[in-house]
């Protein structure tokens, strides 16, 4: 296999890339230590076979190498770039340039639309597809660390080598079906560059906590952003300036001074000192005088009336019913807290209700909420029956 490592070899083979339908992209990272993720290696192959070269591995630690023949690639409209989970491999290219690679297919969205699960994994499609197994001792090793094994090599490159058949595969069970556009509608959230962004205002809605004490609340919501915007500015991960148990304590506690602040129990040394002290300090004073309207609220999950339980567990079985009769995922279709509202609430606003799932699930749910079709069981079948005229 060929290994990349000069901007000219990039730029021809990206060149040859842009005469094919599609290329497949993965990535290697790591982001243990850092707060954004440390790119390490660019895998790519275009359709054909390994003899003649059409997959390589790009060395992004390479001396004087630029990304940018890979960047015009990725904007180049008549080239489907092809992924597997892409969320992080997308953040990795709009942080570092701006750009999000289009068009776009991700084959773990596109197999749970083709009826193999939720969240399938690149090796259980690889299995299933491609016919193929993954030697996985090489996954968690340092990809920052020059030279590559072959053993690393051989996993890294069968990450998009394998993915051609996969993508291929998918995309013929997609357009024998008319799913496409299912797909299309699913794929918008990752190509929105926002989906890569945390804004430090809404950090602490990352944190999990029951507690529902407006100056908890308030404090959490100013600790978090504090911690966020320090560990961007850094480049350090969230919990190398504190976790988020000793967050929670310190919302809780609310020291006052250093003095204070040096009792807590699950603090960092260093944080009981310098500027992140201060910062915990200055973010509580603004807690403690935030206005009762700006304080946060947790997004409470709808308590289901003792009237809808049963419509709940109801829509539970034709969701399974539905997904099963329709080979799509059940999770993608409507999520538990989906069927809560919908037992519920008058109008919900909930994905289950737009698009292709209201046509797949949606349309049917509400006529089963409003008593005007009802379900029987056939064995372990389930049938929708109409009532009345």
């Amino acid at each position: 296999m060929k290994t990349i490592e000069t901007t000219e070899e990039l730029a021809q083979f990206c060149s040859e890339c842009s005469r094919y339908p599609y290329v497949t992209v993965d990535t290697e990272f790591l982001r243990e230590r850092t707060y954004f993720s440390q790119l390490c290696l660019v895998q790519l192959a275009r359709p054909g076979d390994d003899d003649r070269e059409d997959a390589v591995l790009v060395d992004i630690l390479a001396d004087g190498l630029s990304l940018e023949p890979l960047y015009d690639l990725f904007r180049n409209p008549d080239v489907v770039k092809v992924f597997h989970a892409a969320r992080q491999d997308l953040e990795i290219f709009q942080v570092e340039a701006g750009v999000i690679p289009q068009p776009f297919f991700d084959t773990q969205v596109a197999a749970m639309v083709c009826g193999y699960g939720d969240q399938v994994g690149y090796e259980t499609l690889v299995r299933r597809i491609a016919n193929q197994s993954i030697d996985k001792s090489s996954r968690f090793t340092d990809w920052s660390r020059r030279p590559l094994s072959a053993a690393q090599k051989k996993y890294a490159i069968g990450d998009v080598t394998h993915l051609r058949v996969i993508y291929e595969d998918l995309a013929e069970q997609l357009k024998e079906s008319g799913r496409s556009a299912w797909v299309e509608e699913e794929l918008s959230i990752l190509l929105n560059p926002d989906t890569y962004t945390i804004d430090p205002e809404d950090a602490w809605q990352r944190v999990k906590t029951r507690t529902t004490s407006p100056r908890f609340l308030a404090a959490l919501k100013e600790l978090a952003k504090f911690r966020e915007a320090t560990a961007r500015d850094r480049n350090v991960p969230r919990n190398r300036i504190y976790k988020d148990d000793a967050m929670m304590e310190l919302a809780a506690n609310r020291p006052k001074d250093l003095e204070e602040l040096g009792k807590s129990r699950l603090l960092l040394r260093e944080a009981r000192k310098g500027d992140i002290a201060e910062g915990i300090l200055k973010a509580l004073r603004v807690a403690e005088i935030m206005p009762r309207d700006e304080i946060p609220k947790p997004e409470e999950r709808p308590r289901t009336a003792n009237n809808a339980t049963a419509l709940c567990d109801l829509l539970r079985v034709f969701l399974k019913a539905r997904s099963t009769q329709e080979g799509v995922a059940q999770k993608l279709i409507a999520s538990s807290a989906d069927l809560d509202r919908l037992a519920s609430e008058k109008k919900p606003d909930i994905a289950a209700l737009k698009g292709w799932r209201f046509e797949v699930f949606g349309r049917d749910a509400m006529r089963l909420k409003r008593g005007e079709i009802a379900l029987s069981a056939n064995g372990s079948e389930i049938n929708v029956v109409k009532i009345g005229g």
